[in-house]
Formats: structure tokens, C-alpha cells, sequence
């Protein structure tokens, strides 16, 4: 259900953003508006505690964000205030700036081996990644799990490609327990 507000909300948001062409400006303050957020915890307490009127929620939203954030981000804030969505405010914005990178040809791709790279090893998977896929350029985030023994797993949205010898290991194992003796 989340995954379905967070689209429907974020698509009328990238929409609107289309519309009105400020894609690199709504992406903008939507990024800092995460980390606003993600700093200020009490404030989506307050967004969120059931005590509280809606109508006070969004004044007090509009006393914080007014003048601070463009009109459409601050009404689309209100929007999600008044249908009782904020809690789902973190994969909204999320999915978002997902679909603007999507749009702009950046690919964002987190890379998991079991030890650091170096920076030419960066660059290598880079290089291969913009080979391979429709994007123009890659937001790369590199992750460290020991747990993979060796190679590594590359997810690119909900695709994953992986070479691990831990994954290896595991299907070998399965193929052996399939076989009679």
C-alpha cells in the first residue's frame, strides 16, 4: 500500500513539475528538503500525532516552509497534509527524485562486493555500467558486506545482477543436494 501511495503522490508531484518546467528546481528543493526532514525528527511527530487538527498541521507548515520552498512544493505539502498521507512523506519524496534522476538519464546503482574498491575499480564499473544501460551518467553508492566472500551484487532499481561467490556457493549446494547417490 505504501509502495502505491508513494507512486501515485510522487508521479502528480513529477507531473506537475513537467508542467510547470521546474523539474531541476522542485528536485532541488526536494533534496534539501529530505534532509531537512531526516535532521528534524520532531517535526514529523508533530505531523503525524493524531491529536492535532489538520488545519493546525499544515499552518504550522506553512509558517515553516513559506517563502523557504517554491508555491507548488508548499502546496503539494498541504496536499499531503489534509489527506492524511505525511506519513509516507520519506517514499513519496523518494520516489520522486528517483523518477527525476530517471528522466535526466542518471542511473543510480548501489554496488556490494566484500571488500572496498579502489578508486579505478570505480571508474571500471562505472564505464561498464553506462556501457550496458540506457543512462547517460550513474550515482553509484558502493556498499562493504564480508559476508559475500568474493565479486559482487549491483542492483539498478528492482534489478539485480549477482556474482558473488556466496550466491555461487548457495546454487552449488542446492545443485549437490538435487543429486542422487
Amino acid at each position: 500500500m505504501a509502495k502505491l501511495i508513494s507512486k501515485t503522490y510522487g508521479d502528480a508531484l513529477f507531473d506537475l513539475a513537467v508542467e510547470t518546467d521546474k523539474v531541476d528546481v522542485l528536485l532541488l528543493e526536494i533534496e534539501q528538503l529530505q534532509k531537512i526532514l531526516a535532521e528534524n525528527a520532531e517535526f514529523g511527530s508533530l505531523m503525524n500525532h493524531p491529536k492535532i487538527l489538520k488545519e493546525e498541521k499544515v499552518e504550522v507548515a506553512k509558517n515553516v516552509f513559506a517563502g523557504r520552498v517554491s508555491e507548488e512544493l508548499l502546496g503539494f505539502l498541504t496536499i499531503i497534509i489534509t489527506k492524511d498521507r505525511y506519513r509516507e512523506i520519506d517514499g513519496i519524496l523518494t520516489y520522486f527524485v528517483a523518477k527525476v534522476k530517471e528522466y535526466k538519464g542518471i542511473g543510480i546503482a548501489t554496488v556490494t562486493t566484500a571488500v572496498p574498491l579502489k578508486e579505478d575499480q570505480h571508474k571500471a564499473i562505472e564505464k561498464k555500467l553506462l556501457d550496458t544501460t540506457k543512462y547517460q551518467s550513474m550515482e553509484i553508492h558502493y556498499d562493504v558486506d564480508a559476508s559475500l566472500i568474493g565479486g559482487m551484487v549491483i542492483r539498478i532499481g528492482d534489478r539485480v545482477v549477482d556474482s558473488s561467490i556466496s550466491t555461487k556457493l548457495s546454487e552449488l549446494q542446492k545443485d549437490l543436494l538435487k543429486l542422487q547417490v
